[in-house]
């Protein structure tokens, strides 16, 4: 077999670090550089062509991730409250809840760099700011929007860990309610002021 172009040596490792990315949101970052390759249709051999350790994959999957949340995020100032509903919504539904692979990567990534400080240290930078824009995007007046995120990962959390039991719906619905409750209530406190 001869050897592949430039171009299509880099949309082979796009591929692998989209792959990998998805598939370590949903199962951690124990997923096996092997499975990472065998899904993409690559062979392991190949993987370190491409990358000099699967913690740089991990890396670089981390920053896919955020990429490309934030690539979908944007919204204009006077969309703001429409879209901080949306976002709780969404983030708190089932189908979020059952597609992890495709989900946030603040959830998605916390247990696994919670457990490994090596990698924590690696994808750190990343991470926070990927937290820090999340939480951005949910903030309202004084509010920075942390204690909210803070919900919201927690409460997708605790909805995965016992999926399968009626509380997972309970803990999502009690979570989604609170939020936007107290933005509805916020907004109305603002609109007396005004």
């Amino acid at each position: 077999m001869g050897r592949v172009s430039r171009v299509q040596a880099q949309e082979n490792r796009q591929r692998v670090v989209a792959t990998a990315s998805r598939m370590f949101r949903e199962k951690g970052t124990a997923v096996s550089v092997a499975d990472v390759m065998k899904t993409v249709g690559l062979t392991h051999g190949g993987f370190y062509k491409q990358f000099a350790s699967k913690e740089d994959l991990v890396d670089e999957a981390i920053a896919h991730a955020f990429h490309e949340e934030a690539a979908h995020s944007s919204m204009a100032l006077e969309e703001h409250e429409a879209a901080r509903r949306t976002l709780i919504e969404d983030y708190l539904s089932v189908w979020h809840r059952d597609h992890a692979g495709d989900g946030c990567p603040v959830s998605g990534f916390a247990s696994d760099l919670g457990r490994d400080a090596d990698q924590a240290a690696r994808a750190q930078d990343v991470y926070v700011n990927g937290v820090r824009n999340r939480a951005a995007r949910l903030a309202t007046g004084d509010n920075d929007g942390m204690a909210q995120l803070c919900t919201m990962v927690g409460a997708l959390a605790l909805a995965r860990a016992t999926q399968g039991n009626p509380i997972s719906e309970e803990i999502l619905h009690a979570a989604r309610t609170a939020l936007t409750k107290s933005t509805t209530e916020q907004s109305e406190s603002q609109q007396r002021t005004d």
